[in-house]
């Protein structure tokens, strides 16, 4: 009986193994044995302040691994390394002073070892920067990137999507992108927020929202990645006319009219150059609150103003006012007008190309309202 009963034990254990296993491969087929691991690809004022969320977020979630590693390009400080100066204070005395990380985000100046075996890549730095060789570094399996940038490339047919280009990069990995009306500052010292995940593939617009979401810092998310991007690249030129209005000391009226314009102008141009672009990403944080916020606040609206006010060229008010930090608005106004002037459609956008006459062609900033 004791010899049975035995047999009957070790068979039942055996069985809770086999089922332990199975569970595991189960959870592993679904990517929960692989815990996710993410790299911050940028760490600037925006690359910091996303560094500090994901660094706390992963921290809480069983589903990513605890090292958040961020990609700094090296520079001194006061004779020495920016990265080790991180890794010590845990705080980027830069380009986010007064901010905290959590002792889990280590900076890394060598793009190589900050991605190896990355499965999640947050691209985060003016476009301009995106690094181009990818061949020697070793990314994880089933990796996807998602881009919080900015801006836009053109080319002779039109817009090219920062997240179509990183795409190309990354030969072919699935790009989202994050927009939302998030000045980087508020960001990084809770102060509430919202933001929206474009996304082509929903299973990884989940695993984006999953990370990045937390109480101060709403995410929602939506199937339309070049909707979602455009808006953040576009609301840039509508800031320069809303710096101007505040140069020439116009009203709020001005600036709201300004507003409702502009968001007009960028869903109509989203939709004459990308199919299945929806109407409701110009409601989300990627489209209204972005706008409203980079118009009253954001380096756009402040070196416009500064530009109404006679205080210099571009480059000079650029340098003057933003420590490091480069303007997106200007180059993005340009590359508008580039495609506008080619299509014959100036017309079409009267906002985008005053702002244009007025950034680059000497029009006076009080012809905004002439419109």
């Amino acid at each position: 009986g004791v010899i049975c009963e035995m047999g009957m034990l070790q068979a039942t254990t055996l069985l809770y193994l086999a089922a332990a296993v199975s569970g595991t491969r189960l959870e592993h087929l679904r990517g929960g044995g692989r815990k996710e691991k993410v790299t911050v690809v940028g760490s600037g004022n925006w690359g910091s302040a996303i560094a500090k969320i994901i660094g706390r977020n992963v921290l809480e979630r069983q589903e990513f691994e605890d090292e958040v590693r961020m990609w700094v390009y090296q520079e001194q400080i006061d004779g020495r390394n920016l990265t080790e100066i991180i890794n010590e204070q845990h705080e980027n005395v830069k380009y986010l002073k007064g901010i905290k990380f959590t002792e889990n985000v280590v900076a890394d100046p060598d793009l190589a070892s900050a991605c190896k075996d990355s499965t999640m890549l947050v691209f985060v730095m003016p476009h301009q920067f995106i690094p181009k060789k990818w061949d020697h570094i070793q990314l994880g399996k089933g990796c996807r990137a998602i881009s919080l940038i900015k801006g836009i490339e053109f080319d002779e047919q039109g817009p090219q999507l920062i997240s179509q280009y990183i795409k190309g990069v990354m030969n072919g990995m699935d790009v989202s992108v994050l927009m939302g009306a998030n000045v980087a500052n508020d960001v990084a010292q809770d102060e509430f927020c919202e933001s929206t995940v474009g996304f082509e593939s929903e299973a990884n617009g989940e695993v984006w929202q999953r990370l990045l979401d937390c109480p101060t810092f709403r995410i929602g998310k939506i199937n339309d990645v070049a909707g979602t991007e455009l808006c953040g690249a576009l609301k840039n030129v509508v800031a320069l006319g809303a710096g101007f209005c505040d140069g020439l000391g116009m009203g709020s009226n001005t600036k709201a009219a300004i507003i409702r314009i502009g968001l007009k102008e960028t869903a109509k141009f989203a939709k004459m150059f990308y199919e299945g672009v929806l109407d409701e990403t110009f409601m989300e944080s990627c489209g209204l609150a972005d706008l409203v916020t980079t118009c009253f606040s954001g380096r756009n609206r402040k070196c416009a103003e500064a530009f109404a006010k006679g205080e210099g060229e571009w480059d000079e008010i650029e340098k003057k006012l933003l420590n490091g930090q480069k303007l997106q608005g200007t180059i993005t106004s340009k590359d508008v007008s580039a495609v506008l002037k080619k299509k014959g459609i100036e017309a079409e956008f009267p906002l985008f190309t005053r702002i244009y006459e007025i950034a680059f062609e000497g029009r006076a900033a009080s012809s905004i309202v002439e419109l």
